[in-house]
């Protein structure tokens, strides 16, 4: 069975995007950005404001699936600012002293982006409350009697936070940006423009219909797109005439076991899992990941948001259900009764059991 640290299509990034130099790949500018233009436009004129007042940009939360562009937003708005970015995550942030440190050497109006904040610790966590709202953090020196506590002044900066799981955030923190965005999945025509532009910065041809299958195989996600087009580039001079066509991309995706809908051996794995042992479902997520040897929060932040958004699986109070787009494309004859799929109806697109 395949794994999720070597699919093609997973949205997180892998050893293998750093031998390509992704970061080039990145647009620095807002008005390079393709995609997600409601959280963009309200972000330019966010900037502006700040800007024309003369402050520092308000706190702000990026949540949604990985892979949907959050860091390379959080980069822009840096430079759209004119000041420095600061990158860290929250598994990173091993303790608060951690955290002070680089709160303390932030400057005036810096951006300071923490990837994956949900997963901060509770003391790195309790040192962003006053770092956010006052700009200055309360340290203890010392154990017992003896201990004393300072009042550190920071300088006013912004904090970029970015998450898959906005619902495992603290109330208290949450309440402390004030801009929140979501970010949804790419259309097909968002993503063929990203890779039109990505195949122009890498200097390679590439035609409209392989444009167009590409973007339909990548899963919602730019990450996705990116990385798939960097695969077909090598085939492109190996297989073919160097020029990416319709022919060698259909090649290049085949090797990979990448079908039509952009499944790869895990995805359809769990669809098998559900039809063929569970009879379509309803069957729970902790079942799945069991069964599939993966972790539930894998599954839920992974493999599940693009089953659901190609119409192939669904979440109910029951449990995961296989609907009966998910039978067709793995060649099986649905249920002639709608016992199974009844629960798309029924119950609410809940994540319980």
């Amino acid at each position: 069975m395949d794994t999720y640290d070597n699919r093609m299509t997973a949205p997180t990034r892998l050893d293998t995007d750093e031998e390509y130099s992704e970061l080039n790949l990145r647009p620095r500018k807002l008005s390079e950005y393709i995609g997600q233009r409601n959280v963009t436009d309200n972000l330019k004129v966010f900037i502006d404001a700040a800007q024309l007042r003369g402050e520092p940009l308000d706190h702000v939360l990026f949540y949604g699936p990985p892979g949907l562009g959050k860091t390379t937003l959080a980069g822009i708005i840096a430079a759209e600012l004119g000041v420095d970015l600061r990158i860290t995550s929250g598994p990173a942030i091993e303790r608060a002293g951690d955290l002070a440190a680089i709160l303390t050497n932030l400057n005036e109006k810096d951006v300071l982006f923490i990837d994956e904040i949900h997963r901060l610790n509770r003391s790195a966590e309790e040192i962003l409350y006053s770092a956010m709202e006052d700009y200055e953090i309360a340290m203890v020196v010392g154990k017992g009697p003896s201990a004393k506590s300072y009042r550190i002044d920071l300088a006013k900066f912004t904090l970029i936070g970015a998450t898959t799981r906005a619902g495992s955030l603290s109330a208290p923190l949450r309440d402390r940006f004030g801009i929140i965005s979501k970010f949804e999945m790419y259309e097909p025509e968002e993503l063929a423009e990203i890779i039109r532009r990505s195949a122009k910065l890498l200097g390679i041809g590439i035609d409209t219909e392989s444009l167009a299958e590409l973007a339909l195989r990548s899963r919602g996600t730019p990450r996705v797109a990116n990385r798939l087009l960097k695969r077909v580039r090598e085939f492109a001079p190996v297989r073919g005439s160097g020029v990416i066509d319709r022919e060698i991309t259909d090649e290049t995706l085949r090797s990979l076991g990448i079908d039509a809908m952009g499944l790869e051996g895990l995805d359809r794995d769990i669809l098998r899992l559900i039809i063929d042992k569970f009879s379509g479902g309803p069957v729970g997520i902790d079942t799945i990941a069991a069964a599939i040897g993966e972790e539930r929060v894998t599954i839920e932040d992974v493999y599940e948001p693009y089953l659901m958004q190609a119409g192939f699986l669904h979440r109910t109070k029951q449990g995961r259900v296989a609907s009966r787009d998910a039978w067709l494309h793995l060649g099986l004859t649905p249920p002639e009764t709608d016992t199974q799929l009844s629960f798309e109806v029924d119950a609410t697109d809940e994540a319980g059991e």
